[in-house]
């Protein structure tokens, strides 16, 4: 089964839905996650820390301090320390193995967050064959060119920053390819960053021409989701899952593998 599924908007449950109201506070907990695939949601989006002792943790900061009740960095902690905090009072951290485990028919969008989960989750994806159910991303170039270079090219990867920018501001497809080169699958980008749009008509029309998706992160207004769907973007990442849902079942671009399409 392939991670990418043209013809068809990818909706990503961002942290798990880290806003929806039901949910608040308990980003990237196995709590959120079933929140999301109860709602139909059949991409989970996560990032990845190490532990001190090789543990990958599905957790988007370097340190404990923000959501848990507990402080420290992930790298300098073992999975022993971390299993004591709480988020929002309650929820363990989970590891990146737990996810994939409750979730069997999911797939998973996994930020790079640290240097040390490279290794780790090239590992990981050899011993437990995720080749065709990851999608992994990074700001860090270097990073996603190492983990390219590991999994020999065969987990599809979104574009590095050069990679975005040649595509950005060249003016064909062709032009952009011989800048950026291959390796990649897809755009995973925001609509603006500092006051410029960067999901312009131009960069969806160049990623297509050149057979690329276009993923905007993270989307949780109703009229931004559905300009950007106007657009021809390819998929959305969003913390309000309802929200999303409902916009893409108002359009009739709803699709859940466990409901199929609903209009």
């Amino acid at each position: 089964m392939a991670y990418l599924e043209p013809g068809r908007v990818l909706a990503f449950a961002h942290r798990g839905g880290a806003y929806h109201p039901e949910i608040e506070g308990l980003e990237n907990t196995l709590a959120a996650f079933r929140h999301a695939a109860a709602l139909g949601y059949d991409y989970l989006e996560t990032d990845v820390h190490v532990t001190a002792d090789g543990v990958l943790l599905a957790f988007h900061d370097e340190v404990l301090d923000r959501v848990t009740d507990q402080r420290g960095a992930i790298r300098d902690l073992t999975l022993a320390d971390v299993r004591r905090a709480r988020i929002g009072g309650r929820e363990q951290v989970p590891t990146l193995v737990e996810l994939l485990d409750a979730f069997p028919d999911a797939r998973f969008n996994i930020d790079l967050k640290s240097d040390g989960a490279v290794i780790a989750l090239a590992d990981l994806v050899r011993e437990r064959h995720l080749w065709d159910r990851l999608l992994v991303a990074s700001f860090s170039r270097r990073r996603i060119r190492r983990f390219r270079e590991l999994t020999g090219g065969r987990v599809p990867t979104a574009a590095d920053p050069w990679q975005i920018v040649a595509f950005r501001v060249s003016p064909s497809a062709r032009i952009a390819r011989l800048l950026a080169g291959g390796g990649f699958a897809a755009f995973q980008v925001p609509h603006r960053r500092n006051g410029l749009t960067v999901t312009t008509a131009g960069l969806v029309r160049r990623a297509h021409a050149a057979g690329l998706q276009v993923h905007v992160w993270t989307i949780d207004d109703p009229a931004e989701m559905a300009a950007l769907l106007d657009r021809g973007v390819d998929g959305l990442f969003t913390d309000r899952t309802d929200l999303l849902k409902d916009v893409l079942l108002g359009r009739g671009q709803w699709w859940s593998a466990r409901g199929g399409a609903t209009a």
